[in-house]
């Protein structure tokens, strides 16, 4: 098994050509990055001496759960995507984290965040999940997450439903492609709540395929300026508010009724007359 530990940072070439002079435990105090992708990891071992860590890439590996990062107070980017782990743990002491990179794993439940107040990125894409199961989120952890989390990547998870992400209000970048969302009334209640959105992708749902679907998501989405890869152009954001303002008003000017009209005693007729709401009926 191979185990990230003091000593394999030592015996790494990349980090013995920086040390330039310096003891090997007061270089290890020194260190901000920590480059260990692709190296067949399957544990992390004790680096508590490397505690100004600001960025630890330990992507493309075969670790199986977060452990050993009490002490790393400083990480601010923590890149642990395409391993196997099946849960979110020992990440509470990770104050300052800013991104959250754990696309390519199992990790069915997303949970144990709720500490990371600092958190703006969290990169859930490609989970993988057992056959006819979906990425789910702890409801009191994106209640943690809401003033914060602006960027979220939730692609090809099996997802059918957002309500539970309508909180995260300070979202500026959605992305959920290739999932099973199909409500667009529910997806338009979720994005009315995320004012600050600029850019979502949500390619590959079927909602796509929804009857003026990029035309409803414009219209409620305020400051989005692409939409599936799409730049949004600022006429037609207009073109399309200025269309729909136009319809409420007509309806707004209109009243509908139903008048009776009597054929014989048996049978009735309801005929509808559109009637302006600015006339009076005499």
């Amino acid at each position: 098994m191979v185990r990230l530990t003091v000593e394999l940072i030592g015996k790494s070439h990349n980090h013995f050509k920086k040390k330039r002079g310096l003891p090997f435990p007061e270089y290890l105090k020194t260190l901000t990055h920590l480059h260990f992708s692709n190296k067949n990891i399957e544990d992390i071992g004790d680096l508590s001496v490397c505690r100004n860590l600001t960025v630890l890439y330990l992507y493309d590996n075969q670790i199986s759960e977060i452990c050993n990062l009490n002490f790393a107070y400083n990480l601010t980017h923590l890149y642990m995507q395409n391993n196997n782990l099946t849960r979110i743990d020992n990440v509470s002491n990770l104050k300052k984290l800013t991104k959250l990179y754990l696309g390519g794993n199992k990790i069915a439940v997303v949970e144990g965040l709720n500490e990371l107040a600092e958190l703006k990125e969290l990169h859930l894409e490609n989970q993988r999940l057992a056959p006819g199961e979906k990425l789910l989120f702890d409801p009191m952890m994106l209640h943690a997450l809401a003033k914060s989390l602006c960027v979220l990547n939730i692609n090809n998870n099996n997802i059918d439903d957002v309500k539970d992400l309508t909180g995260l209000t300070e979202l500026q970048h959605f992305s959920a492609t290739d999932n099973r969302l199909d409500n667009i009334v529910d997806l338009e209640d979720v994005l009315s709540n995320w004012p600050n959105l600029v850019q979502m992708d949500l390619s590959g749902n079927p909602v796509c395929r929804k009857q003026k679907y990029r035309d409803r998501l414009i219209i409620v989405c305020k400051k989005l300026v692409i939409l599936d890869g799409k730049e949004i152009k600022e006429l037609t954001r207009q073109f399309l508010i200025n269309w729909k303002a136009s319809r409420e008003a007509k309806k707004n000017n209109n009243k509908h009724m139903l008048i009776p009209y009597p054929i014989s005693k048996s049978i009735r007729l309801c005929c509808v007359y559109e009637i302006n709401a600015n006339e009076q009926i005499k």
